[in-house]
């Protein structure tokens, strides 16, 4: 592998967890992939008022949503909440067609309905779900943050990757220059990529556990359960054989492709195969055979405790 050479960040402030919560409640097709407890969707709805409650049920993880994702990443008070949202309301039109073309090249159809309504439905967003959610979340995060900075410093960009994402795998490209990390809590583990020309965001799974030591972590369960099925064991077999693309996977196994995506789906979240990319495009599948090891070793430690 070619070495990753751009710029490697880590961050977090508030901004981000807020938009990550309100993208884990649009993106309705994942409700069921989450670590949050099934009923999380339905229990937060119920915290809504029924017109807001409906205005959401528009929204889709689309080209909007990505500008929305955009405009946090480029704010410079992403620490706090209410700055952010002083911010973008403070901007102009004009300012955020400036903002926007330095990393995108379409646009909203209606940049002014766009602003409104974004703003509208961030500043409900905060007073009926957000301002409420668990400050452990959010301090967990930063100390995760906190960490992670520090061990780029003493990584290689792959190894500082492959740790972090749990087995993702950036392909360099001529307009890439850097790519922005960003713990995630809400929507984990599914990872959030987007591609903004020279920059690439990626809100990674943070791991974070709020529940009884006792039990074992989603993220260990996860893997456990990931390897009691025939046809991703298969998966696995085929891929200590050498990297294989999606279409590839899917003639080796004789399945449809949204069952072979589902498998490998769960491969991914549990960190047993690893994803490479090229900007949002995932390209490539390969084993990730380590995480074997680990969780071999994990189980027997969780058996052995006291």
């Amino acid at each position: 592998m070619q070495p990753l050479d751009c710029r490697l960040e880590v961050r977090f402030g508030p901004v981000y967890e807020f938009f990550n919560s309100l993208h884990t409640y649009i993106c309705r097709k994942s409700h069921k992939k989450i670590d949050l407890s099934s009923s999380w969707a339905k229990e937060t709805r119920s915290r809504l008022t029924p017109s807001f409650a409906a205005e959401l049920d528009t929204m889709e993880v689309n080209a909007d949503w990505k500008h929305a994702y955009l405009l946090a990443l480029l704010s410079p008070d992403y620490h706090s909440l209410p700055k952010f949202l002083a911010w973008l309301e403070g901007l102009t039109i004009g300012d955020m067609f400036e903002l926007m073309s330095e990393c995108v090249t379409q646009f909203p159809a209606n940049m002014g309905e766009f602003r409104s309504q974004l703003l509208s439905r961030l500043s409900l967003w905060n007073d009926q779900y957000f301002s409420s959610v668990n400050p452990r979340i959010l301090s967990s995060l930063e100390a995760v943050a906190e960490e992670r900075s520090a061990a780029a410093l003493q990584m290689t960009a792959e190894a500082f990757m492959d740790e972090t994402t749990n087995g993702m795998i950036f392909r360099e490209t001529a307009a890439l220059e850097r790519i922005i990390f960003i713990p995630q809590y809400h929507f984990q583990p599914v990872n959030v990529i987007s591609d903004y020309s020279s920059t690439l965001m990626c809100h990674y799974s943070s791991r974070i556990y709020l529940g009884e030591e006792e039990n074992l972590p989603p993220h260990d369960l996860r893997i456990i359960r990931c390897l009691g099925e025939q046809s991703r064991l298969k998966i696995l077999r085929y891929l200590q054989q050498g990297p294989r693309s999606f279409i590839e996977i899917v003639r080796y196994l004789r399945l449809s492709k949204g069952i072979t995506h589902d498998h490998l789906s769960k491969l991914r979240s549990a960190g047993l195969i690893y994803a490479h990319f090229e900007g949002e495009t995932l390209v490539y599948y390969s084993l990730r055979s380590k995480q074997l090891d680990e969780i071999h070793r994990t189980l027997k430690q969780y058996i052995q405790q006291n």
